[in-house]
């Protein structure tokens, strides 16, 4: 366990690590920085590191084998509509765990936070049911999608302009490190069930079809409730001296993110015990390993929360405000890109779901191979983001024509790629997105006078599309090289090595 405790942190660390030195420069080179708000900021790296090095091991440990069973068990039910009440039913319970579904709730005026995550959570719930009958019908991923964003995009034509970067983000954020681990290996449990040889393909799509619900839920609510201005306020950096300043500071809020994570994991767990007492699927000793990871997954979200919501999420709305002022202001976008292109390293998810698309391809798709994928493509979204702050391009103008060309490319590349893609989109809008990106351009929208509703909002939104574009066209670069091999080993015999080398895709 120490051995994988140590891999996993390592991971964190080379994650982390780029975004702590690119912050470091740009205090020292552009926008300098008090020291004490440097101890912060270093604090939480740290926290970071240790953090999201427990909760992959713990996610791997409990989420994983919980959303397997629960998927496998489903798929047995005798009744259809028995496996869309559990779907249904689990998908609630998942959201309304989220926290970053909490910290958006709490940033949208005009909407109560209980109408807001009950609207999200039954959009998921939903959605998660229609994904499973997916499964169970075998219906084609990229029709079902291009049906439901046709609905999104005629919506969004009938909400006020200020509520639809709200809408969109309320996508992202309800994926995120609870959501995913469990969604994602429930699907796979789902479709091992079947063996058929497009079980493989089938298992993606599920969190895709999950993040389409709350857009469409809260693109509903925007028909009732018309907010006109944003109440999000990233918080001042504290004021430290000494080294026992900080670790008062960090204390101090340590029990809050404690128990907003009891909140989230406890319905998690409760599912477990209901889920063992009925099936007695895992025997004593996974029991345990089970609820050993539940452990590793409860200290790693507090300490990764804790340290990106004190550390990181008012030093990205400082950057953002001293980079707005010129002569900076047009270096937000490279800036914000190079941030974007290793920040994404840093989101529990999608580690999370990158591990999981090497088990299920085999190796066919590396872990390697999505990370950069993914960096790419969030670099290109913060990149445009940023813009959207400078000239105030509606986010509209970018997203529709974003998601046309996604769905367009979902007709002609492979299908598992298609699942991934849009699974992908979801995931990378996770925790750090929130509390660092869009922070970073609050900060700069506010330097800028401009509308933070329409301006700012929506940046989680673009991060959710890029990378659905971006893993596609891996896709096709992978059908390309997999022609290729296939005209090469027709022409001449290969080792099985050679042919292992031939098919490995390298992106």
């Amino acid at each position: 366990m120490s051995h994988k405790l140590k891999e996993k942190t390592l991971e964190s660390l080379a994650a982390v690590l780029p975004i702590t030195l690119i912050v470091l420069t740009l205090s020292i080179l552009l926008v300098p920085m008090e020291l004490g708000t440097m101890c912060m900021f270093l604090t939480g790296s740290v926290m970071l590191v240790i953090g999201m090095g427990l909760f992959q091991l713990g996610s791997e440990m409990s989420m994983t084998p919980l959303g397997e069973g629960v998927g496998v068990e489903t798929s047995k039910a005798k009744k259809l509509s028995t496996v869309l009440m559990i779907a249904f039913f689990m998908g609630m319970i998942v959201t309304i765990a989220e926290p970053d579904l909490q910290v958006l709730a709490q940033q949208v005026p005009s909407i109560p936070n209980a109408v807001l995550i009950y609207s999200v959570a039954i959009g998921v719930g939903l959605f998660l049911a229609a994904a499973m009958l997916r499964i169970v019908k075998k219906i084609s991923l990229s029709v079902l999608l291009m049906v439901l964003y046709a609905l999104l995009i005629a919506l969004s034509f009938f909400v006020p302009k200020a509520f639809l970067p709200v809408a969109f983000d309320s996508g992202g954020v309800t994926t995120g490190p609870i959501t995913v681990p469990f969604i994602m290996a429930m699907g796979v449990g789902m479709a091992s069930v079947r063996g058929d040889k497009n079980a493989a393909d089938d298992s993606f799509g599920l969190v895709a079809l999950s993040s389409v619900g709350p857009i469409i839920t809260v693109l509903l609510l925007g028909c009732f409730f018309s907010p006109n201005e944003a109440a999000y306020h990233a918080g001042d950096v504290a004021s430290v001296f000494t080294t026992r300043d900080v670790a008062k500071v960090f204390g101090l809020n340590l029990p809050h993110y404690a128990k907003e994570v009891v909140i989230a994991i406890a319905p998690l767990l409760a599912v477990f015990v209901i889920f063992q007492y009925m099936t007695r699927r895992f025997p004593k000793r996974q029991r345990k390993r089970v609820l050993m990871g539940f452990i590793y997954t409860y200290i790693g979200l507090v300490l990764f929360l804790c340290g990106v919501n004190i550390g990181f999420a008012p030093v990205g709305a400082q950057l953002g405000q001293e980079l707005a002022k010129a002569p900076y202001t047009y270096l937000l976008v490279p800036i914000g890109m190079l941030i974007g292109y290793y920040i994404v390293k840093a989101e529990p998810a999608i580690q999370v779901l990158n591990h999981q698309i090497q088990t299920v391809t085999n190796g066919a798709i590396s872990a390697k191979a999505m990370n950069r994928c993914l960096s790419v493509g969030v670099s290109v979204s913060i990149g445009l983001a940023m813009l959207r702050v400078i000239t105030g391009i509606p986010v509209q103008y970018i997203l529709i024509p974003g998601y046309l060309l996604a769905l367009a490319m979902s007709c002609v590349v492979p299908k598992i790629f298609v699942g991934i893609a849009f699974d992908s989109g979801g995931v990378a809008s996770g925790p750090m997105t929130t509390t660092f990106l869009l922070p970073l351009g609050i900060g700069a929208c506010q330097s800028l006078g401009g509308d933070l509703m329409t301006d700012a909002f929506g940046v989680v939104a673009l991060v959710a599309l890029t990378p659905l574009i971006a893993v596609q066209i891996m896709g096709v670069a992978y059908q390309i090289k997999m022609r290729k091999a296939n005209k090469r080993m027709a022409l001449a015999p290969v080792s099985m090595s050679d042919a292992d080398e031939i098919i490995e895709l390298e992106v």
